[in-house]
């Protein structure tokens, strides 16, 4: 009896993380377009890592802007449904943002800890749009500590930093144990705006006030490019916050719910593969399993 009652409570728990479902007459701007500023020529795996990440949970349409001529050649086959930007020449990003086609705009994987990134993540902040903002990665570390330029964007900012990254952007240490944790992502969130998954065993995510820590995932995710696919998975479903068909959907209820369908792809991947075979590309396949034990 206590088995069955800890699984309808598991089961019901998963349910609220559901998505919001489609209406039959949808089309794909109703599931959301989605901007990925991501990869490099030295890097272009996290370009295609977060575009199928994106597609493959729900987003209609994804358009992966090119900075290096490289990605336009790489892009179309391993994920040929992406639509290409090329965005070669630094006037390119801010006329591409004022269109405002896009209604959420995933940055920071593959671009590398340079200059040119940090001229993306300015631009961006400075951008007039509403879309959501995921940050990642590179898109974190030029920051350095200074977490407060984010409050200047006036749409959601989703952030998702590594304890070395977060230790950065506060200037202390990350503690390992859960408690340390929960507390520095709150001072993270509070100090930034932003809805902060500080990502690890246990990932927490906050918005300064209320805070999810998540219990699924495993250790065979601990492999490159695992980010880049939560990356994606955020970007598609905060697009579902800024198409305004869904209401009840907020920026917090996508980051919650990426979380946790990321790290269940991770343990469907580990159960069917093994923990040490997992790799990255392994949760963009094991993500729809993983939503639909959501919307079970």
């Amino acid at each position: 009896m206590t088995d069955a009652r800890e699984a309808a409570k598991v089961a019901s728990e998963e349910r609220a993380f559901a998505l919001p479902q489609l209406a039959d007459d949808a089309h794909k701007g109703d599931a959301g377009r989605v901007l990925s500023v991501c990869g490099s020529r030295a890097m272009p795996g996290a370009a295609v890592l977060v575009a199928r990440a994106a597609q493959r949970a729900g987003a209609g349409l994804v358009t992966v802007a090119c900075l290096d001529v490289e990605l336009m050649a790489i892009i179309p086959g391993a994920a040929p449904e992406a639509v290409l930007l090329e965005l070669t020449r630094p006037t390119d990003l801010p006329f591409a943002l004022a269109t405002n086609m896009h209604h959420a705009i995933v940055a920071g994987p593959g671009l590398g800890n340079v200059e040119r990134t940090r001229g993306i993540v300015q631009m961006l902040l400075a951008s007039a749009g509403n879309a959501p903002l995921v940050l990642d990665a590179d898109a974190l570390n030029v920051l350095g500590n200074e977490p407060d330029k984010l409050r200047q964007r006036r749409a959601p900012i989703v952030i998702t930093p590594h304890p070395g990254e977060a230790s950065r952007l506060l200037g202390r240490e990350i503690p390992s144990d859960a408690a340390g944790r929960e507390s520095c992502a709150r001072d993270l969130a509070r100090a930034s705006g932003a809805i902060v998954c500080l990502k690890g065993h246990g990932t927490v995510v906050t918005d300064g006030a209320r805070v999810y820590v998540n219990d699924t995932g495993n250790p065979g995710m601990a492999t490159a490019g695992a980010g880049d696919v939560l990356a994606g998975i955020l970007g598609a479903y905060l697009a579902l916050c800024a198409t305004g068909n869904h209401p009840q959907w907020t920026p917090l209820d996508a980051a919650c719910a990426a979380v946790r369908a990321h790290g269940l792809a991770g343990d469907f991947a580990a159960a069917h593969l093994g923990r040490r075979a997992v790799i990255a590309s392994d949760l963009v396949h094991w993500l729809s399993s993983a939503q639909r034990r959501l919307e079970a």
